[in-house]
């Protein structure tokens, strides 16, 4: 065990999380969960979608029998929602192919749907004990940091250096406590901003600490423009004070969730409303735009409110449509933007002009 992976484990000891509720009854599916939940995101965010998920998915085959809208529903503003259908995806495989038990090793983890070299490698060394290097974000930016590593961790040649060090400190023992330690010490001291430097128990030999370059290292993503764009959505209430949404495609944006019909701008909603519901509309209000930002784009969402006479006879011939109401948002996979659109117009009295 070199110096770096033995003072990182006497620091965990004392400083370490180790009553995260996956750490509690940790067992191969709920370290799955987790990681998975975990990508991209803090753990203070997850912790209580975690452990609703739990609650009502406690075993892989529950959750490879659960409707897909069910675990979407779960996931609802937890973002990336690739993550949930993959999951799914996974568990379906796991029961249907594999006899029910996630698989002990990277290249059979690695097969499944969304599983990755290190969700694999964490998965194997925080349910296993095996010895698997990890190398999510934040153990890339400790790694860039103590090593002096130049250049962006998206690149190949950069990620090849990081899976080196990576290899290089994970120890043959302890492998559960130096996996979850070395996520926790980019997590809660070598954060990207404003990293807690004096306290950091590998202080000595980083080479950021020493040339104070702990702000230029690991280096960003080179800028380029985001990608803009606008779409209108249509907010379709009618008598009984439900409204209209529509489940996207299973792939793509929010796929698989549900969201308000899209319409090209120069479509007029009224005559829009007449061709697909066959219903009058007797008032209409534009809402404010939303702002919502993605990865790689950033989106503005431009609703328009309608109001569907008393006398409509509504015609519902798509089967990826339905009518909402607010009892059902447990039930559905809603995006937050949506889900907060939806809270809105329920605490609007008033009626469209």
């Amino acid at each position: 065990m070199d110096s770096f992976a033995r003072r990182l484990l006497a620091w965990f000891d004392e400083h370490g999380r180790h009553d995260l509720p996956w750490q509690r009854e940790a067992t191969p599916y709920s370290i799955w969960v987790s990681e998975i939940m975990l990508q991209q995101t803090q753990v203070s965010t997850v912790v209580p979608y975690f452990e609703r998920f739990m609650c009502s998915f406690p075993a892989i085959d529950d959750l490879a029998r659960a409707d897909l809208d069910d675990v979407l529903a779960h996931w609802s503003g937890l973002g990336y929602y690739a993550r949930a259908r993959n999951l799914h995806r996974a568990a379906q495989r796991i029961v249907d192919e594999l006899g029910g038990e996630l698989p002990a090793t990277v290249v059979e983890l690695m097969a499944l749907p969304g599983i990755g070299r290190s969700t694999a490698g964490a998965i194997v060394a925080l349910a296993h004990g095996r010895r698997e290097p990890i190398l999510d974000g934040n153990v890339k930016r400790v790694l860039a940091r103590y090593h002096g590593i130049e250049g962006w961790p998206g690149t190949a040649a950069v990620l090849k250096k990081l899976w080196r060090f990576a290899e290089q400190h994970t120890p043959s023992s302890d492998v559960a406590a130096y996996t979850q330690a070395v996520m926790d010490l980019g997590a809660t001291l070598c954060r990207r901003g404003d990293p807690a430097c004096e306290r950091c128990p590998v202080r000595r030999g980083c080479r950021a600490a020493r040339d104070g370059r702990q702000a230029e290292l690991p280096s960003s993503r080179p800028r380029r423009s985001r990608r803009q764009r606008r779409v209108h959505v249509l907010l379709v209430r009618d008598d009984a004070q439900r409204v209209l949404l529509e489940r996207r495609p299973a792939t793509g944006i929010w796929g698989g969730l549900y969201s308000f019909p899209e319409i090209p701008s120069d479509t007029d909603a009224e005559s829009w409303c007449g061709r697909n519901l066959n219903a009058d509309v007797r008032g209409r209000r534009a809402l404010p735009p939303i702002a919502h930002s993605f990865t790689h784009f950033d989106l503005t969402i431009e609703p328009t409110l309608l109001e569907l006479g008393a006398d409509s006879s509504v015609v519902m011939d798509r089967p990826e449509w339905l009518w909402y109401k607010p009892a059902m948002k447990s039930e559905l996979g809603l995006p937050a933007p949506i889900a907060a659109l939806l809270e809105n117009v329920f605490d609007r009295s008033e009626l469209c002009e």
